[in-house]
């Protein structure tokens, strides 16, 4: 019993994404963290219970509706504040994705209540958990990385997405070169001359798709046609450009809505 009420679970990995040095989920139900500082950046989000901290000589709170960021060099602890404990997700990000200039805002506005970034950081953590999705989660810590500079500096809001279609159709020549292969976001964005930012809104703004959504939907089409003849669902993964079988099938059945197995044995 005394194991049960002190439960201690931890995952943690770093994962192919440019700026992110760790990935760290865990469900603590006593332990504290004493006062400590990071290297990086913590983006934290509960999911169950809550957090108490002292960051500054602050006492701040993490609700599960709330994103916490947590700056570089400020030292800050951690305990639960419910009787069962918490739950929680939490991503690293060294100074490539948030700069220095915004540790002072940080530290005097470290939670916040914004269900739109909620909900993207949580889509972040699902596409992490999926080798083979870095373009997805690189677009989605991009779009997040500029609603937290907004949140910090508010004058950085720049309001409704410009329109950008050339810069759009040059993304998706980009992206049809290399349905196989695929791109990173910011070798795409250097190619094509753009702020990665600007780049994602700019193709989600012309074509009513993300580019990761898009590159999907390309392999997909790929994969229905070997399939059809006959290729067995490992080699289709392999031949268009997916992580591994399972990496097809969960796209597969997302976008068909039966596993690539199921669909090749339904061919006449």
């Amino acid at each position: 019993m005394a194991a049960a009420r002190n439960r201690q679970e931890v995952s943690a990995w770093r994962p192919s994404v440019p700026g992110v040095t760790e990935v760290f989920h865990a469900h603590f139900t006593e332990y504290a963290y004493p006062m400590h500082v990071h290297q990086a950046w913590t983006l934290l989000i509960v999911d169950d219970g809550a957090v108490r901290y002292d960051l500054d000589r602050h006492e701040h709170g993490t609700p599960h509706d709330t994103v916490s960021l947590l700056p570089p060099h400020v030292p800050h602890n951690g305990s639960p504040a419910t009787p069962h404990g918490f739950r929680k997700r939490v991503l690293y990000l060294d100074s490539t994705r948030l700069g220095d200039d915004l540790i002072g805002p940080a530290v005097d506005s470290p939670d916040l209540r914004d269900p739109v970034l909620r909900l993207r950081v949580g889509q972040l953590h699902a596409a992490l958990a999926h080798p083979g999705d870095e373009l997805e989660a690189d677009s989605r810590l991009t779009l997040i990385g500029d609603r937290l500079r907004a949140h910090l500096r508010p004058r950085s809001l720049t309001g409704i997405p410009r329109r950008d279609p050339a810069l759009a159709g040059r993304l998706r020549e980009l992206l049809d070169e290399r349905v196989v292969q695929g791109i990173a976001l910011d070798e795409a964005a250097a190619l094509v001359s753009a702020h990665p930012a600007h780049l994602v809104r700019s193709f989600s703004t012309a074509y009513g798709i993300a580019p990761h959504q898009y590159l999907m939907s390309r392999r997909v089409d790929r994969a229905r046609r070997l399939l059809l003849e006959g290729r067995s669902p490992a080699e289709v993964a392999v031949a268009t450009g997916f992580y591994d079988q399972s990496h097809l099938t969960r796209h597969f059945r997302k976008l068909v809505g039966v596993p690539p197995g199921r669909y090749r044995n339904s061919a006449r």
